[in-house]
């Protein structure tokens, strides 16, 4: 497994979700955010005290955007051939082997990743048996 190119160091703005307006108070209000729309809406005249509204400015460095704290950004993987296109891009890239894939396949290309030197980020998931 190689490690990581340098890179800037990782700044996240916000790194809570921004839940919806009043989901907390109400069962059927789901959290995922909409943007209140309300002409006496408190959260949208963003008066002080209220949730944050989420905006450009809270986007990530585009260097560093989609990036994971090793420093690599995840790849999906479903099979071996897949691990091949990680060759010349493994300080880059990392290997994550999609949920659907079952145990057998699995250690293909957890074998291929360790023979290419291609990190994994789900390593033990599903692999392992239970005694």
């Amino acid at each position: 497994m190689v490690a990581a190119k340098k890179h800037v160091p990782i700044v996240k703005k916000h790194k809570k979700r921004f839940n919806r307006h009043q989901s907390e108070s109400y069962m059927c209000v789901d959290p995922s955010w909409r943007k209140p729309k309300g002409i006496d809406n408190r959260v949208r005249r963003r008066f002080k005290g209220q949730i944050a509204m989420p905006s450009i400015g809270y986007g990530s460095n585009k260097k560093t955007r989609h990036m994971m704290p090793s420093g690599h950004k995840a790849f999906l993987v479903h099979n071996t051939r897949d691990v091949d296109l990680l060759l010349m891009h493994n300080k880059t890239f990392a290997a994550e082997i999609g949920h659907a894939v079952s145990s057998r396949k699995r250690v293909e290309i957890i074998a291929k990743a360790k023979q290419l030197g291609v990190k994994v980020t789900n390593l033990r998931a599903r692999v392992t048996t239970e005694v």
